[in-house]
């Protein structure tokens, strides 16, 4: 029985120098054309909404041209995970003119034409998988323009905690970038952010990490709105809320900090400092829902009067009832000190310390580091004594970070010469971006098949190549967790631990029987672990019964869940739902794409499906041009009626006070889904002492281990 290989990365809790943040991009030598005169953001407003399952970004910005000339406004920020563009829209003679979305070149060239002939345009492009790109030409000399940009994506929750993320800073491994551009990162007036949290199920508290400046209120069981405002440089509201369940941990640091809890469930306090209103600061929000909240199935659709076709959208959260795995083992540790770990390597090193310290006397350790080459720092497996531990970490402390990436070699060497006769966890340390050695997906595909391992793996910064990680860890069924330089670092690692030490469920597929549904997606559901909800999202043909079935096995023994509920004959509320199930179509095309590498057939149908559902993707381009010009170019105005759609409806939902959308257990339900209820961390087990030490004391670091019984032997194909 070979060893199994876990992944994670330890998240920093500070920038590295020289890291960019979202901004506004100067090229760095100042000789170039617009570089001695820069623009200004004059404000930056953002609005969130979280409803029905998924979640509403909408930004709005006002840049500022000083200067006697005209100039163009270039905008850069990190990708958020798993979002699509949906509008993105220029204020031109005083009105807002939305975009439409065209093939990448098209747009562009357009673009261009538009702005050399001295007309207002606008381009909202995506590079990759780093980020998206606003350009917008001119900003008038001695003027203002002003913008706004809309995303969308399905509501991240799991084990029972909700999580959003505003990405904001860069995670400085485009070195390209950093040469060419330096970036304005900072706003003149005023920055804001509002975040209205309506969630169906009660939420029992709202935690920001790293946001002391946020005024968070509680309107109802469900209902949460959450405020920071900055003008000038100076926070005029700061104060995160208290519930009366929170954690003592939370309640203490609380307490250390000046906090004071009111009658109205606001939480008032003054620090009397001063908060830079620069964008290089992620904004990371959690809520957490009532311990009482049930194992569900979760439906919410749309149908529009006289359409052929809905769509749907299934979120299935299981029960706990997968049990506990008790068992000792060796720790693999695979660290990154290439350069872009600069700034982040004293907090790898100190978390790695107190791994190592707390381990017990019959557990062994190993450490790789890895650059643009990788080496082996101990020899062999080392038992973890008092002596050994300071020997290495003080071996560790002494490394500089600096060099390439070899991504490639590090995880070789990590998976190599494993015990197969005791349990192991890899700890993979690293930002993700391969840029020395095999980079290709196809050469750590072939790596991972030879050594049959499971990827787990903590994808660290906005910058990190999630597509190539996320790919690989599909690949073995393992799963994946973004960390945020902004995140609570205690949380996510408390989230990976209890998935790890409980079983998983394999095999995993969805059975839609009843009414005619297509386009079903995901295809596959591979592996399921604790606390994870199943997304399921595809279109019908009419009304009717379903019948759901998710079948799976459990420590090589089958299960089954089923339910039934009737799908709507028309359901206005949500049109929000096209777009997102045409996203997740996209995404699982691009996941078999760097799996299997390029084919001119699934890029035509990436393309193709952005194009009709007007989505940012590589390959397609969000314009803007004057009213005029879209007609005199025959450009449909596609877009622009879907916002208008997505726009009303939203208003309404607004009005409206939340509903649940459980289904399995409304009156066409047989019975519920499943008959516990849903996971919680504080119904997770514990597999002994040192994981305990691991959540208490481990704080700056983020570890995912594994068993190697997590798996059947069955599994591992």
């Amino acid at each position: 029985m070979r060893g199994v290989f876990a992944a994670a990365a330890i998240a920093a809790a500070t920038l590295p120098a020289g890291v960019q943040a979202a901004g506004l991009l100067t090229p760095s030598d100042s000789s170039a054309p617009g570089a001695s005169t820069p623009l200004d953001i004059r404000s930056h407003d953002v609005d969130v909404v979280v409803q029905d399952g998924y979640v509403i970004t909408e930004v709005e910005q006002v840049f500022s041209n000083p200067h006697s000339q005209d100039l163009q406004a270039l905008y850069a920020f990190p990708i958020p995970e798993n979002a699509l563009v949906t509008a993105f829209t220029v204020w031109i003679d005083g009105n807002p003119v939305v975009g439409e979305v065209l093939e990448k070149d098209k747009a562009r060239q357009v673009y261009e034409e538009e702005k050399n002939a001295g007309r207002e345009a606008g381009l909202t492009e995506q590079n990759s998988f780093k980020r998206f790109e606003i350009s917008v030409s001119p900003v008038r000399a001695m003027s203002d323009t002003r913008i706004k940009l809309q995303y969308m994506q399905v509501a991240d929750i799991d084990t029972g905690i909700g999580r959003y993320v505003y990405p904001l800073e860069e995670g400085g491994t485009d070195d390209e970038k950093l040469a060419f551009w330096t970036s304005n990162e900072i706003v003149k007036e005023r920055f804001s952010f509002n975040l209205h949290l309506r969630s169906a199920y009660p939420v029992d508290a709202v935690r920001l990490p790293n946001h002391p400046d946020a005024l968070v209120t509680k309107e109802s069981e469900g209902e949460w709105r959450i405020e920071i405002l900055r003008n000038g440089g100076t926070a005029t509201t700061s104060s995160p809320a208290v519930d009366d369940d929170t954690d003592q941990q939370d309640v203490s640091t609380l307490a250390q900090s000046g906090y004071k809890e009111e009658q109205t469930g606001v939480v008032e306090q003054n620090f009397g400092q001063q908060f830079a209103s620069g964008l290089d600061n992620d904004i990371v929000l959690y809520w957490r829902l009532s311990e009482n909240a049930p194992a569900s199935l979760d439906l919410t659709a749309y149908k529009a009067p006289g359409a052929a076709n809905g769509t749907f959208m299934m979120v299935m959260t299981p029960g706990d009832d997968l049990p506990v795995i008790n068992q000792g083992r060796d720790w693999m540790f695979v660290l990154d000190i290439s350069g872009s770990m600069q700034g982040k390597y004293h907090t790898l090193v100190e978390g790695v310390n107190r791994a190592l310290t707390k381990m017990h006397d019959e557990d062994r350790f190993r450490i790789v580091l890895f650059n643009k080459n990788a080496r082996e720092l101990t020899q062999g497996w080392t038992p973890a004594t008092n002596e050994n531990v300071q020997r290495y970490i003080n071996k560790v402390r002494n490394t500089q970070p600096n060099g390439g990436t070899n991504l490639f070699e590090g995880i070789a060497q990590g998976a190599s010469g494993l015990d197969a006769d005791r349990t192991t966890g890899i700890v993979l340390v690293t930002d993700g971006v391969a840029n020395v050695g095999h980079v290709g997906n196809k050469h750590f595909l072939k790596l991972l098949a030879k050594q049959d391992v499971r990827l787990f793996t903590f994808i660290m910064g906005n910058e990190a190549n999630r597509p190539l990680l996320e790919s690989l860890t599909d690949y073995t069924n393992g799963f994946a967790i973004n960390i945020s330089n902004n995140d609570d670092i205690v949380g996510k690692l408390l989230e990976a631990t209890q998935k790890i030490n409980h079983q998983a469920m394999h095999n995993v597929r969805v059975d839609i029987s009843g009414v005619r549904t297509s386009d079903i997606t995901p295809e596959l559901f591979g592996t399921v672990y604790r606390g994870e909800q199943l997304v399921v999202m595809g279109k019908y043909a009419h009304a009717g019964e379903v019948i759901v079935d998710l079948k799976a096995e459990i420590s090589g023994q089958p299960v089954e869940y089923s339910t039934r509920f009737n799908l709507p004959d028309m359901n206005e509320e949500n049109p929000e739902l096209e777009r997102l199930w045409a996203f997740a179509k996209i995404q699982g095309l691009k996941k078999m794409e760097d799996l299997l590498g390029a084919d001119a057939d699934r890029q035509s149908a990436m393309t193709d499906i952005a194009l009709d559902h007007g989505i940012v993707t590589e390959k397609t381009s969000m314009l803007v041009i004057r009213e005029e010009q879209f007609v005199a170019r025959n450009i449909e105005r596609r877009n622009k009626k879907r916002v208008e759609l997505e726009n009303s409806a939203q208003q309404q939902r607004k009005s409206q006070p939340v509903t649940q959308r459980r289904v399995d257990n409304s009156q066409s339900a047989s019975k519920p889904m499943f008959e516990k209820k849903r996971a919680t961390y504080s119904s997770g087990g514990s597999s002994g002492a040192f994981d305990s030490y691991w959540l208490l004391l481990l704080t700056p670091m983020a570890v995912a281990l594994l068993r190697k019984r997590l798996l059947p032997v069955r599994d591992r194909a």
